[in-house]
Protein backbone atom coordinates (compact mmCIF):
# COMPACT_ATOMS: atom_id res chain seq x y z
CA UNK A 1 0.00 0.00 0.00
CA UNK A 2 1.43 3.33 -1.05
CA UNK A 3 -0.10 6.73 -0.59
CA UNK A 4 1.18 10.26 -1.01
CA UNK A 5 2.31 12.73 1.56
CA UNK A 6 1.31 16.38 1.69
CA UNK A 7 3.77 17.27 -1.04
CA UNK A 8 2.38 14.64 -3.40
CA UNK A 9 5.30 12.24 -2.99
CA UNK A 10 4.62 8.52 -2.76
CA UNK A 11 5.31 6.56 0.35
CA UNK A 12 3.38 8.00 3.29
CA UNK A 13 0.58 6.28 5.15
CA UNK A 14 -3.15 6.68 4.96
CA UNK A 15 -3.43 5.31 8.48
CA UNK A 16 -5.33 2.18 7.43
CA UNK A 17 -2.47 -0.21 8.11
CA UNK A 18 -1.62 -3.35 6.17
CA UNK A 19 -3.16 -6.78 6.20
CA UNK A 20 0.19 -8.48 5.49
CA UNK A 21 3.16 -7.95 7.69
CA UNK A 22 5.40 -11.00 7.90
CA UNK A 23 8.83 -9.88 9.11
CA UNK A 24 12.15 -11.01 7.64
CA UNK A 25 15.60 -9.46 7.90
CA UNK A 26 18.91 -8.98 6.16
CA UNK A 27 21.75 -8.77 8.67
CA UNK A 28 24.88 -7.19 7.23
CA UNK A 29 28.05 -8.65 8.70
CA UNK A 30 30.67 -8.57 5.96
CA UNK A 31 32.81 -5.84 7.51
CA UNK A 32 36.37 -6.32 8.71
CA UNK A 33 37.53 -5.81 12.28
CA UNK A 34 40.40 -3.51 11.34
CA UNK A 35 39.28 -0.41 13.24
CA UNK A 36 38.25 -2.60 16.17
CA UNK A 37 41.73 -4.11 16.26
CA UNK A 38 40.38 -7.60 15.58
CA UNK A 39 42.29 -10.04 13.36
CA UNK A 40 39.19 -11.37 11.61
CA UNK A 41 35.62 -10.32 10.76
CA UNK A 42 34.16 -7.79 13.18
CA UNK A 43 30.91 -9.72 13.50
CA UNK A 44 32.76 -12.63 15.13
CA UNK A 45 34.29 -10.51 17.90
CA UNK A 46 32.99 -11.86 21.23
CA UNK A 47 30.65 -9.93 23.52
CA UNK A 48 29.45 -11.58 26.73
CA UNK A 49 30.74 -14.97 25.53
CA UNK A 50 29.03 -14.88 22.12
CA UNK A 51 29.87 -13.17 18.80
CA UNK A 52 28.40 -9.75 18.02
CA UNK A 53 26.62 -11.47 15.13
CA UNK A 54 24.76 -13.86 17.43
CA UNK A 55 23.41 -11.08 19.64
CA UNK A 56 22.23 -9.03 16.67
CA UNK A 57 20.47 -12.03 15.12
CA UNK A 58 18.94 -13.07 18.42
CA UNK A 59 17.44 -9.61 18.92
CA UNK A 60 15.79 -9.88 15.50
CA UNK A 61 14.35 -13.27 16.44
CA UNK A 62 13.02 -11.93 19.74
CA UNK A 63 11.40 -9.07 17.83
CA UNK A 64 9.52 -11.49 15.57
CA UNK A 65 11.69 -12.04 12.49
CA UNK A 66 10.89 -15.44 11.03
CA UNK A 67 13.74 -15.59 8.51
CA UNK A 68 17.15 -13.93 8.52
CA UNK A 69 19.76 -13.71 5.79
CA UNK A 70 23.27 -12.84 6.98
CA UNK A 71 25.82 -11.40 4.57
CA UNK A 72 29.30 -12.61 5.52
CA UNK A 73 32.81 -12.31 4.12
CA UNK A 74 33.04 -14.89 1.33
CA UNK A 75 35.90 -16.72 3.03
CA UNK A 76 34.04 -17.00 6.36
CA UNK A 77 30.55 -18.25 5.39
CA UNK A 78 30.99 -21.62 7.12
CA UNK A 79 32.38 -19.99 10.25
CA UNK A 80 29.42 -17.60 10.39
CA UNK A 81 26.97 -20.50 10.09
CA UNK A 82 28.59 -22.16 13.09
CA UNK A 83 28.52 -18.90 15.06
CA UNK A 84 24.74 -18.65 14.61
CA UNK A 85 23.90 -22.02 16.11
CA UNK A 86 21.09 -21.79 18.65
CA UNK A 87 19.91 -18.36 17.58
CA UNK A 88 16.36 -19.66 17.28
CA UNK A 89 15.19 -18.94 13.73
CA UNK A 90 15.74 -19.87 10.11
CA UNK A 91 19.06 -18.23 9.22
CA UNK A 92 20.81 -18.35 5.86
CA UNK A 93 24.36 -17.12 5.40
CA UNK A 94 25.47 -15.82 2.02
CA UNK A 95 28.60 -14.09 0.79
CA UNK A 96 28.48 -10.33 0.96
CA UNK A 97 30.29 -8.06 -1.46
CA UNK A 98 33.67 -6.42 -1.21
CA UNK A 99 32.39 -3.60 -3.43
CA UNK A 100 30.04 -1.86 -0.98
CA UNK A 101 27.54 -2.30 1.81
CA UNK A 102 24.80 -1.61 -0.73
CA UNK A 103 25.98 -4.54 -2.83
CA UNK A 104 26.09 -6.80 0.23
CA UNK A 105 22.51 -5.92 1.14
CA UNK A 106 21.46 -6.65 -2.44
CA UNK A 107 23.04 -10.11 -2.13
CA UNK A 108 21.06 -10.65 1.04
CA UNK A 109 17.80 -9.53 -0.53
CA UNK A 110 18.34 -12.02 -3.32
CA UNK A 111 18.48 -14.86 -0.80
CA UNK A 112 15.26 -14.03 1.06
CA UNK A 113 12.35 -16.46 0.81
CA UNK A 114 9.39 -15.53 -1.45
CA UNK A 115 7.64 -12.46 -0.05
CA UNK A 116 4.40 -10.58 -0.51
CA UNK A 117 4.65 -6.94 -1.59
CA UNK A 118 3.72 -5.58 1.85
CA UNK A 119 5.81 -7.93 3.97
CA UNK A 120 8.24 -6.15 6.27
CA UNK A 121 11.95 -6.37 5.49
CA UNK A 122 14.41 -5.15 8.11
CA UNK A 123 18.01 -4.31 7.27
CA UNK A 124 20.18 -4.51 10.36
CA UNK A 125 23.87 -4.25 11.18
CA UNK A 126 25.69 -6.94 13.16
CA UNK A 127 27.80 -4.16 14.66
CA UNK A 128 24.74 -3.12 16.73
CA UNK A 129 24.45 -6.25 18.90
CA UNK A 130 22.59 -4.68 21.83
CA UNK A 131 19.70 -3.22 19.86
CA UNK A 132 16.63 -3.84 22.04
CA UNK A 133 13.94 -6.08 20.52
CA UNK A 134 11.40 -3.44 21.57
CA UNK A 135 13.06 -0.92 19.24
CA UNK A 136 13.08 -3.43 16.40
CA UNK A 137 9.37 -4.07 16.92
CA UNK A 138 8.77 -0.31 16.88
CA UNK A 139 10.28 -0.11 13.39
CA UNK A 140 8.35 -3.14 12.11
CA UNK A 141 5.08 -1.92 13.61
CA UNK A 142 5.44 1.46 11.91
CA UNK A 143 5.84 -0.29 8.54
CA UNK A 144 2.80 -2.43 9.31
CA UNK A 145 0.85 0.72 10.16
CA UNK A 146 1.26 1.95 6.58
CA UNK A 147 4.70 3.56 6.24
CA UNK A 148 6.77 2.33 3.30
CA UNK A 149 10.12 3.14 4.92
CA UNK A 150 11.00 3.63 8.59
CA UNK A 151 14.30 4.40 10.31
CA UNK A 152 15.10 4.65 14.04
CA UNK A 153 16.82 7.87 15.08
CA UNK A 154 18.30 9.47 18.18
CA UNK A 155 18.91 13.19 18.78
CA UNK A 156 22.33 14.61 17.91
CA UNK A 157 24.01 15.61 21.17
CA UNK A 158 27.08 17.40 19.79
CA UNK A 159 27.23 20.65 17.89
CA UNK A 160 27.72 19.84 14.20
CA UNK A 161 29.78 21.96 11.79
CA UNK A 162 30.00 21.95 8.00
CA UNK A 163 33.75 21.82 7.36
CA UNK A 164 35.76 22.09 4.15
CA UNK A 165 39.17 20.37 4.35
CA UNK A 166 42.23 22.50 3.65
CA UNK A 167 45.89 21.71 3.16
CA UNK A 168 48.11 20.90 6.11
CA UNK A 169 45.46 19.10 8.09
CA UNK A 170 43.38 22.22 8.59
CA UNK A 171 39.69 22.67 7.94
CA UNK A 172 37.45 25.69 7.37
CA UNK A 173 34.06 25.96 9.05
CA UNK A 174 31.39 26.98 6.56
CA UNK A 175 28.33 26.73 8.73
CA UNK A 176 26.57 25.37 11.80
CA UNK A 177 23.34 23.47 11.08
CA UNK A 178 20.48 23.77 13.51
CA UNK A 179 20.98 20.75 15.75
CA UNK A 180 17.27 20.50 16.51
CA UNK A 181 16.61 19.41 12.92
CA UNK A 182 19.33 16.75 12.88
CA UNK A 183 19.16 13.12 13.96
CA UNK A 184 21.60 10.21 14.08
CA UNK A 185 20.30 7.13 12.29
CA UNK A 186 20.46 3.60 13.68
CA UNK A 187 19.42 0.18 12.44
CA UNK A 188 17.40 -1.84 11.74
CA UNK A 189 15.75 0.16 9.01
CA UNK A 190 12.39 -1.20 7.92
CA UNK A 191 10.64 -1.28 4.55
CA UNK A 192 7.85 -2.96 2.69
CA UNK A 193 9.33 -5.59 0.43
CA UNK A 194 8.25 -3.87 -2.79
CA UNK A 195 9.72 -0.53 -1.63
CA UNK A 196 13.14 -1.93 -0.76
CA UNK A 197 13.26 -4.20 -3.81
CA UNK A 198 12.42 -1.33 -6.17
CA UNK A 199 14.89 1.03 -4.49
CA UNK A 200 17.75 -1.43 -4.87
CA UNK A 201 16.84 -2.11 -8.48
CA UNK A 202 16.77 1.60 -9.27
CA UNK A 203 20.08 2.26 -7.52
CA UNK A 204 21.91 -0.88 -8.62
CA UNK A 205 24.40 1.00 -10.78
CA UNK A 206 25.77 2.74 -7.68
CA UNK A 207 26.56 -0.46 -5.78
CA UNK A 208 29.80 -1.32 -7.57
CA UNK A 209 31.61 1.80 -6.34
CA UNK A 210 31.94 2.38 -2.59
CA UNK A 211 32.28 6.11 -3.21
CA UNK A 212 28.97 6.29 -5.08
CA UNK A 213 27.05 3.61 -3.18
CA UNK A 214 24.32 4.51 -0.73
CA UNK A 215 25.49 4.51 2.88
CA UNK A 216 22.12 3.22 4.01
CA UNK A 217 19.03 1.73 2.42
CA UNK A 218 16.85 4.69 3.31
CA UNK A 219 19.03 6.78 1.01
CA UNK A 220 18.06 4.59 -1.93
CA UNK A 221 14.40 4.96 -1.03
CA UNK A 222 14.75 8.74 -0.69
CA UNK A 223 16.24 8.84 -4.19
CA UNK A 224 12.93 7.49 -5.52
CA UNK A 225 11.03 10.32 -3.82
CA UNK A 226 9.40 7.96 -1.32
CA UNK A 227 8.81 9.34 2.15
CA UNK A 228 10.99 7.92 4.92
CA UNK A 229 9.48 8.09 8.40
CA UNK A 230 11.27 7.95 11.75
CA UNK A 231 10.63 6.31 15.09
CA UNK A 232 12.54 6.67 18.34
CA UNK A 233 15.83 4.82 18.43
CA UNK A 234 17.64 3.68 21.56
CA UNK A 235 21.06 4.56 23.04
CA UNK A 236 21.70 0.84 23.58
CA UNK A 237 21.75 0.34 19.81
CA UNK A 238 25.23 1.80 19.59
CA UNK A 239 27.44 0.79 16.69
CA UNK A 240 30.64 -1.00 17.65
CA UNK A 241 33.42 0.40 15.50
CA UNK A 242 36.42 1.03 17.78
CA UNK A 243 37.83 -0.74 20.85
CA UNK A 244 36.28 1.81 23.20
CA UNK A 245 32.84 1.02 21.76
CA UNK A 246 33.32 -2.62 22.71
CA UNK A 247 34.22 -1.61 26.27
CA UNK A 248 30.96 0.34 26.53
CA UNK A 249 29.02 -2.58 25.05
CA UNK A 250 30.57 -5.02 27.53
CA UNK A 251 29.47 -2.75 30.37
CA UNK A 252 25.94 -2.46 29.00
CA UNK A 253 25.72 -6.21 28.41
CA UNK A 254 26.87 -6.95 31.95
CA UNK A 255 24.40 -4.49 33.41
CA UNK A 256 21.57 -6.05 31.38
CA UNK A 257 22.61 -9.58 32.26
CA UNK A 258 23.20 -10.49 28.61
CA UNK A 259 25.72 -13.12 29.55
CA UNK A 260 22.97 -15.17 31.12
CA UNK A 261 20.82 -15.29 27.99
Amino acid sequence: MSATDGAGRPGSTDGAGRTGGGVVAVLTAAGSGTRLGAPGPKALVPLAHRPLLWWAARALVEAGATAIVVTAPAEAVAEFRSALEGVGAEVAVVAGSAASRQASVANGLGALPPLDADDVVLVHDAARPLTPPSMIRRVADAVRSGCDAVIPTVPVADTVKVVVPLAGGLGLVEGTPDRSSLAAVQTPQGFTWHTLRDAHRAGAARAADEGAAATDDAGLVEALGIAVHTVAGDPAALKITRPEDLVVAEHLAARAGAGAR
